[in-house]
């Protein structure tokens, strides 16, 4: 009889302190939740086009000028962005960041850094939309504005349709 008791006692004590433990985690998580920054995801609404009037690099491919097409690659968490010429052609994929504008833009743009006569593009905002995309840096661009002093290039871009 004693052995039974015990036996019951102590799965209800066990069921409790699961409970507990349950209840704990639980409240730890909405705490975390709670107090963590909520992050904004920069996204390019749709296709973007644009026409780049030089030459110009996107993450570590080199482009020629002309019309082009912008759009975030799906299940890609918005981090990585393809870029293709008009006619399919030419195309590359470049990875991105968050990037918020010091004011809302009035329209789509890109903006390029520039170092010499060389063109690299650094980010991209949908009109409307302060938080935008800043494309992470290559080598070849940190090598390059190693030795050169940066201007910028904003070039107007606008939706397909």
């Amino acid at each position: 009889m004693f052995a039974k008791t015990f036996n019951r006692a102590h799965a209800n004590h066990n069921g409790t302190t699961r409970t507990l433990k349950l209840l704990s985690l639980f409240m730890a998580l909405v705490f975390t939740l709670t107090i963590s920054p909520i992050e904004a995801h920069a996204q390019i609404i749709g296709d973007l086009e644009v026409t780049i009037p030089f030459q110009f690099h996107a993450g570590d491919a080199k482009l020629p000028a002309g019309k082009y097409i912008i759009r975030a690659v799906d299940n890609s968490d918005l981090t990585i962005m393809e870029i293709s010429s008009e006619d399919g052609s030419t195309s590359a994929l470049f990875e991105v960041h968050d990037a918020e504008a010091n004011s809302t833009p009035a329209k789509s743009e890109l903006i390029f850094n520039k170092y010499g006569n060389r063109y690299f593009l650094a980010k991209l905002y949908d009109e409307g939309n302060p938080n935008g995309s800043a494309v992470n840096v290559s080598r070849y661009e940190k090598k390059v504005g190693e030795a050169a002093v940066e201007a910028q290039a904003h070039v107007a871009a606008h939706h397909r349709g």
